[in-house]
């Protein structure tokens, strides 16, 4: 097996193939390391009735759009795998599975990066990192303070209810895992308790028509983060919470409340005698993610009006449920808790990668995925040029500028295309 190639792709995730597809159409000698296998972190961190979120039309790998028979459906967990798979079939990337990189770092003397994997060392005139920004499980430090006799789970280790002990649950977070994975559980007749944080929630239909298709044709999808209102901050937001389960839906909290699942505040603390502690922030939190469906239909609303569409009007949303008295504190024995679900997220861990592009939080430092560092590049973070960079919606296109990118810079290279940056890649 040959040591240096013109590009070296970490990761081979979707992201890490839609680059291999476009620089494969433009002749590229290159190589994908993949530490695991096509589709592990969707078959393998991911619950059983796990479905995607966006619609099915959404899904635009680089010449391999979905062509299925349900477009305005959500794929499940498993079709999701099966697309992927097909994706890399369909055009057999160079793919090396089951290595992983140990170290990235760059010889400036000669010119090259250099890279350390499990099956040895290798050198590339440019590098691509496709491995996103989901890394590390993070668990918050008091869980240290439960008994051993309560299973602990990071969402990423959940799969189904019926692997969870015959008693109450607890998920801590309610961004879009934490409110599906306590849907799940409460459509299976479990008693759950949930932390309600400050995630916003999204409408799932609005007059007529799915959200998302609304806001595509409105051109939200298309907008570069340096437009967005919020600039750089938006990367760090949490995401709109809403289902793609039996066909989409919204998800309301109020209307779980009402069929019995518990709602407090945010975990603020649990203490060794045996108390969960919450902060007095349930309403607040419930009122915040409504304010913002509410903000999305009135946006669509300006939009409808100012293009005058026919569409069916809609009443104004009305809370099905409100907090009478705040629950600060509960006794998770006498509750009968006997698992707990962290949704808290993830951390980046980018510290294999040892060439200085990263600011203080780790985060690498880059425009459009192009870092300070000539040759190193970034693909599949979110945001990193438009909301569907991290996405199945927006691969694509930061893929294909990329491809430009290195196309322009490889020393007598000659594309088959032009590498102009074109105004479609803008």
């Amino acid at each position: 097996m040959k040591k240096h190639y013109s590009v070296v792709i970490v990761g081979g995730g979707q992201a890490g193939l839609s680059m291999s597809n476009c620089l494969k159409e433009k002749g590229f000698d290159h190589i994908i390391f993949e530490k695991n296998q096509v589709g592990y972190s969707w078959r393998s961190k991911r619950w059983d009735s796990f479905c995607l979120v966006t619609p099915n039309w959404q899904c635009k790998l680089p010449g391999y759009h979905y062509s299925g028979k349900d477009p305005h459906g959500f794929m499940q967990k498993d079709e999701l795998v099966k697309y992927i798979e097909d994706y890399a079939a369909s055009f057999d990337p160079p793919l090396k599975d089951g290595v992983e990189v140990l170290r990235v770092q760059k010889n400036n003397s000669q010119g090259v990066f250099e890279l350390t994997t499990s099956i040895g060392d290798y050198t590339a005139d440019q590098v691509v990192i496709a491995v996103g920004n989901y890394h590390i499980p993070k668990v918050p430090k008091m869980a240290e303070r439960l008994p051993e006799n309560i299973l602990q789970l990071h969402s990423s280790e959940y799969k189904n209810p019926q692997l969870l002990p015959d008693k109450d649950v607890l998920v801590v977070g309610t961004g879009q895992s934490g409110c599906q994975i306590a849907e799940d559980l409460h459509l299976a007749g479990k008693q759950v308790h949930l932390c309600v944080g400050s995630a916003p929630r999204s409408p799932r239909l609005y007059r007529g028509k799915d959200v998302v298709a609304w806001l595509d044709q409105m051109g939200y999808y298309d907008l570069p983060i340096d437009e967005h209102p919020q600039k750089e901050k938006v990367r760090v937001s949490a995401n709109h919470y809403v289902t793609g389960r039996n066909g989409g839906r919204e998800i309301d909290l109020r209307r779980f409340a009402l069929e019995g699942m518990q709602l407090y505040g945010a975990l603020k603390n649990i203490s060794l005698n045996g108390s969960l502690k919450f902060r007095n922030n349930l309403k607040q939190n419930l009122d915040q993610a409504d304010a913002v469906a509410e903000s999305i239909k009135k946006t669509i609303d300006g939009f409808i009006e100012k293009n005058q569409i026919i569409a069916p009007i809609e009443p104004p949303y009305t809370p099905v449920w409100e907090p009478e008295a705040e629950v600060l504190e509960l006794n998770y024995e006498k509750a009968n808790i006997g698992a707990v679900i962290w949704c808290t997220g993830y951390q980046s861990d980018f510290s294999w990668i040892e060439i200085p592009v990263f600011d203080g939080k780790g985060y690498p430092g880059h425009e459009r995925g192009v870092t300070v560092v000539q040759g190193l590049y970034f693909l599949g973070l979110p945001w990193l040029y438009t909301w569907g960079s991290g996405r199945f919606s927006g691969i694509a296109r930061d893929a294909s500028y990329l491809a430009d990118c290195i196309a322009a810079r490889q020393k007598g290279f000659h594309p088959n295309k032009s590498n102009t940056l074109t105004s479609s890649h803008r």
